[in-house]
């Protein structure tokens, strides 16, 4: 990203990072819940105070402070990103791709709606676009987090199309590869390719290009599922690409996505 958006993007990610990574510090609703309430709390206070020594000592919270009041970002898109995860970590699974869609558009499409507010883009096709691309990502993110999710004992694919393949969910978490799971998988890859399409499809703001860079990402990955046959186990999908950094620059300067 150019230097003007690099820093305040900086920061909204690496505070999406810390309220997705809580989920995953703990084995133990009650504390994650506790730390993601520290969150909702610093939020509360950032948008009710201007004075920053109310702010925690926290240096994620206290970047957010200046982000939030800089950019006037709304706050009903931070609050969006903890209370998504919130949710999750009483449902625990999804039970249809709707509820996916849900999901991804509440913590990954909020991220590219805030990314939009820092660089002044107040455009519906460009929204339009971040809430295909947000899909897209979240759900090959799933995908890649299959391997994840198995090791704290839980399946984050979605339930109806598990049970349309007839594959359980013990059959997910011993890491199973047979043709109904790969089913599963081409149809979850599927859904996020057709938002990925989607969202290259709408004519937008070249200021967003560089923002929706990802899509780049997301593509790659998806490739290399496909070629693997949508084996979501095999060990080549966890190997990052070489290329990929290259890729971008080379897209960053047709400011493409």
């Amino acid at each position: 990203m150019t230097k003007a958006l690099r820093s305040p993007a900086f920061v909204v990610r690496a505070f999406n990072a810390e309220i997705a990574r809580v989920q995953d510090q703990t084995t133990d609703p009650q504390t994650a819940a506790m730390r993601l309430q520290f969150w909702q709390d610093a939020v509360n206070l950032i948008y009710q105070n201007q004075q920053s020594y109310k702010i925690p000592a926290n240096p994620i919270t206290q970047e957010l402070y200046k982000v939030c009041i800089s950019y006037k970002l709304p706050k009903r898109y931070i609050e969006r990103l903890i209370s998504s995860r919130q949710s999750l970590l009483k449902t625990k699974y999804f039970r249809t791709m709707e509820d996916v869609e849900i999901y991804t558009e509440n913590t990954v499409s909020t991220i590219y709606y805030l990314l939009l507010c820092i660089a002044g883009v107040t455009n519906v096709h460009a929204d339009h676009a971040a809430s295909h691309l947000g899909k897209a990502q979240g759900m090959a993110n799933i995908l890649r987090s299959v391997h994840v999710f198995n090791y704290h004992k839980t399946v984050s694919l979605p339930m109806d199309i598990l049970m349309k393949h007839q594959v359980s969910q013990e059959s997910v978490l011993r890491g199973n590869d047979n043709e109904n799971m790969r089913n599963v998988i081409f149809e979850v890859a599927s859904r996020a390719n057709s938002h990925l399409e989607k969202a290259r499809s709408i004519q937008v703001p070249k200021i967003t290009n560089q923002i929706f860079l990802p899509a780049i990402a997301i593509d790659k990955y998806l490739t290399k599922l496909q070629k693997v046959n949508f084996n979501v186990f095999d060990k080549r999908l966890l190997q990052g690409s070489p290329t990929l950094p290259l890729t971008l620059y080379y897209k960053r300067i047709l400011n493409k996505f």
